[in-house]
């Protein structure tokens, strides 16, 4: 049976959910790049969960996960919260408008499989591609500074409110995009801001998001909770066990390497 046609309570206890959770769970603890942009497509092309499904089974889990990492940053004074007010500003509405315009189609039909999939193929292919060039892209941001004024604040608000708003659409639409992209653009539209401080608002961010999103897949049918507990059983310790060899890893390779992986992932799911 192809992943297209497979229906949530389909799935049972898997062992190998559990274990492909914590090998997800390593590499966001390396590289801090989402589990979205691995959990999502192993789902779909390993275990043949229906798109839909994975998607909002992935958003919980973000949910769930990402509140670990908020509160670790919180206590560090790296969240900036008029920044994860105006993301939201823009996210949520984005994300209940496009969960309203889902549960009026046919999601288990062919032409939303195929949709969903060359969506979150896409949405990999940018993720690699800002992994790759990320370097790249800071050296160019700290060069133009020197010969140009900052922005207009009210253009950096208007263009957050802006950012959550595309966020949460291709978020809720494929569960990818929070975390690498978000942060790229973030430090673009804030290059005085310290890392951390983009990075911890980021994921406080992501958590309203991700668990609006998956409340919204759960009501209309598309969140299954034996695979979300498969998932988070797995990728915790993955997640610790990354988190503390991480400072001992060559992270610039790590992230090549995973970059090549999800590239390799965006060509299967455009062309399935």
């Amino acid at each position: 049976m192809r992943a297209k046609d497979r229906v949530p309570d389909q799935f049972s206890f898997d062992p190998m959910v559990s274990l492909s959770g914590f090998l997800v769970g390593v590499l966001v603890g390396i590289t801090g790049v989402g589990g979205a942009s691995l959990m999502t497509p192993l789902m779909v092309l390993l275990f043949g969960i229906h798109p839909a499904t994975a998607v909002g089974t992935d958003l919980l889990y973000a949910a769930i996960t990402k509140m670990a990492g908020a509160g670790v940053h919180h206590r560090h004074g790296h969240i900036r919260w008029r920044l994860v007010g105006l993301l939201c500003l823009g996210s949520i509405p984005a994300t209940a408008l496009t969960l309203w315009l889902m549960s009026g189609v046919d999601r288990k039909s062919a032409a939303s499989a195929s949709m969903l999939t060359s969506g979150l193929g896409v949405m990999l292919l940018v993720t690699a591609a800002i992994l790759v060039f990320r370097d790249f892209l800071m050296r160019y941001e700290l060069n133009w500074l020197k010969s140009h004024r900052a922005p207009n604040p009210r253009f950096i608000t208007m263009a957050t409110v802006v950012l959550g708003l595309v966020l949460g659409t291709v978020v809720t639409l494929t569960s990818v995009g929070a975390g690498a992209i978000g942060v790229t653009i973030l430090l673009f539209l804030y290059p005085r801001a310290a890392v951390n401080e983009i990075v911890g608002s980021d994921i406080a961010h992501a958590i309203p998001l991700t668990l609006v999103g998956g409340i919204g897949y759960w009501m209309i049918g598309d969140v299954h909770w034996l695979l979300l507990a498969s998932l988070l059983l797995g990728s915790i310790p993955g997640i610790l066990l990354g988190s503390h060899v991480a400072p001992r890893m060559p992270e610039r390779l790590v992230r090549i390497i995973l970059a090549i992986v999800l590239m390799v992932v965006a060509a299967r799911l455009i062309h399935s």
